[in-house]
Parts: structure tokens; C-alpha cells; sequence
């Protein structure tokens, strides 16, 4: 009985995650992006970079890694440097699981530090997919 009710438990959290994550379109992420106070210059490289990365899915989870770290959220946030896993850590004090809802200002937030930092190249998505290629038009967004 008591593997049941964890089975359930386990089923029902996937489905309240599943429940407040969010597919952007590519304008509907430039317009939040936006929003989020990202330069209207750095936008196209964003949105390629975010669409490289998770597909424009809040809920996008990668890895693991060959370090047995993670990627989370929009922007695929790697547990390693910047969140923690089951606390608040990292260069960003967030959880990672943080970074899986539909509320996307933490995860803007500790972007915009990592590329204050580092850069575009901080995401191989990026380096890529999206570095010296042609990037997405959000001009009419």
C-alpha cells in the first residue's frame, strides 16, 4: 500500500510541474524576454540561445552531464556553478528546481549574471547554433 501512495505522490508532482510550465512561441519569449529588461539589441541572440537550449520550454530539464550536474529551465542553468539542489546555492542563490516554473524572472535574473560574466559562450547551445549564424528575426514581435 505505502509503494502506491508514493507511486501516486510521485505521479501527482509530475503533474502539477508539468501544470505550471509554459511553451513559448518565439515572439511570445521575445515580448517576456523583453519584459525581463533584456537589451531589444541582445534579443535575437536570446531567443536563439533559449530556443538552442530548452526548445522555449520553462520545464526543460538536461543531463546529466559527464560531472553529474544538470541543466534547468529557458535557459538550461547548470546545477554545478549556479543553483543548488535542494537549497538555495550556487552563484545565483536559487534552487534549481526553481528554475522549472512558468515564472521566469529568477531564471532572467541568473542569466543575465552568468552572461554578465561570461558571456553568450557560457551556453554551448549558443556556441553552436546560434554564434555567427543567422538569428531568429523578433523585429516584428
Amino acid at each position: 500500500m505505502e509503494r502506491r501512495t508514493l507511486t501516486l505522490l510521485v505521479v501527482l508532482a509530475a503533474m502539477v510541474a508539468l501544470s505550471t510550465a509554459k511553451v513559448y512561441s518565439r515572439c511570445g519569449l521575445a515580448k517576456a524576454l523583453k519584459a525581463q529588461g533584456f537589451p531589444s539589441s541582445q534579443l535575437s541572440n536570446w531567443v536563439c540561445l533559449v530556443e538552442s537550449e530548452s526548445s522555449r520550454n520553462t520545464a526543460a530539464k538536461g543531463g546529466p552531464n559527464s560531472d553529474g550536474s544538470y541543466d534547468y529551465g529557458l535557459f538550461q542553468i547548470n546545477s554545478r556553478y549556479w543553483c543548488g539542489l535542494n537549497k538555495a546555492g550556487g552563484d545565483c542563490n536559487l534552487t534549481c528546481n526553481s528554475l522549472l516554473d512558468n515564472d521566469i524572472s529568477n531564471d532572467s535574473a541568473c542569466a543575465k549574471k552568468i552572461h554578465s560574466r561570461q558571456g553568450f559562450s557560457a551556453w554551448y547551445g549558443w556556441q553552436n547554433k546560434c554564434k555567427g549564424k543567422k538569428l531568429p528575426d523578433v523585429s516584428k514581435c
